[in-house]
């Protein structure tokens, strides 16, 4: 267990430089145009993220790696009651904890109470990286209880679900930047991984497509639940929910207060509600 702090502090410093670079590169190669001050966004989003970020840190991988040491010592989970070679257990843990995720994901837009916290996430106005730590400290409550939870039931060895966490985490980032990859390469990367035009339609104020692209690493749940929409250029993507449009409803206080106050209906200001008919795609749209 010695290489386990080592891992979490290489794991920490990986993810910094991650996120500045995918800073630097959604700046120098833009995938959608900004609306919003990015240095206000900037210092918006993080302030929100710091009770969330103590969480992760005091007990989202605390309780969990607690959880997974527990079960190990007691061979309790499918993973301790199955002999794999290391890569086979390697391989199940990211495609076991990645599923279960796809449905935690999907449960924080289906039931009404976790949809409270996560939709502070969605009611950012532009989608970058930072984005990214935009969680409510409610969200990353819950998320604790539901990962230890993924953890025992599945036998996931304590190693395996740091190096996963650290991945879910880099992959998290990456799908929300703002970075244009060349439509070529996305589109290959997009045969097995969430990519930034993919989850960028997540984020539309089309409800229809919100209910949509749930991954987080792999985009096979999608494909397999038919969840999967690649259909909208990210010129015609509106950012956001479509109840919240103005930056002055969005503070850090107004969103701190936003799960325990009443949820508007996902419609616009005017009393519009967003929609836009689905067209085939085989591949993404540009």
């Amino acid at each position: 267990m010695a290489t386990i702090p080592l891992i979490d502090y290489a794991g920490q410093l990986l993810l910094a430089c991650l996120f500045v670079a995918l800073l630097w590169l959604q700046w120098r190669f833009p995938l959608r145009r900004r609306h919003f001050s990015v240095l206000h966004r900037l210092v918006r989003n993080f302030v929100v993220s710091i009770p969330g970020f103590a969480i992760v840190r005091l007990a989202m991988l605390p309780i969990p790696m607690s959880g997974a040491i527990w079960a190990q010592d007691r061979h309790i989970g499918l993973l301790n009651w199955l002999t794999l070679p290391g890569w086979a257990a390697a391989a199940a843990t990211f495609l076991l904890m990645d599923y279960a995720y796809w449905w935690w994901h999907w449960a924080n837009h289906m039931v009404p109470l976790f949809w409270r916290f996560h939709n502070v996430h969605h009611t950012d106005l532009d989608l970058d990286v930072s984005t990214a730590a935009r969680f409510h400290f409610g969200e990353m409550f819950f998320s604790t209880g539901f990962l230890a939870l993924a953890v025992i039931l599945f036998g996931i060895g304590p190693l395996m679900l740091l190096v996963f966490f650290i991945a879910f985490e880099a992959a998290t980032m990456f799908h929300h930047s703002n970075w244009r990859l060349p439509i070529g390469l996305e589109r290959v990367l997009n045969a097995v991984l969430v990519t930034p035009r993919m989850h960028g339609i997540h984020h539309s104020i089309v409800q229809r497509e919100t209910n949509s692209n749930w991954g987080t690493i792999f985009c096979w749940w999608d494909k397999l639940h038919r969840t999967l929409r690649r259909d909208v250029p990210q010129d015609a993507v509106t950012i956001g929910v479509a109840a919240y449009r103005e930056e002055r409803e969005l503070t850090v206080g107004k969103l701190l207060a936003l799960p325990f106050r009443a949820q508007r209906e996902w419609r616009l200001p005017s009393g519009e509600v967003p929609e836009r008919a689905p067209q085939p795609a085989d591949e993404l749209a540009e």
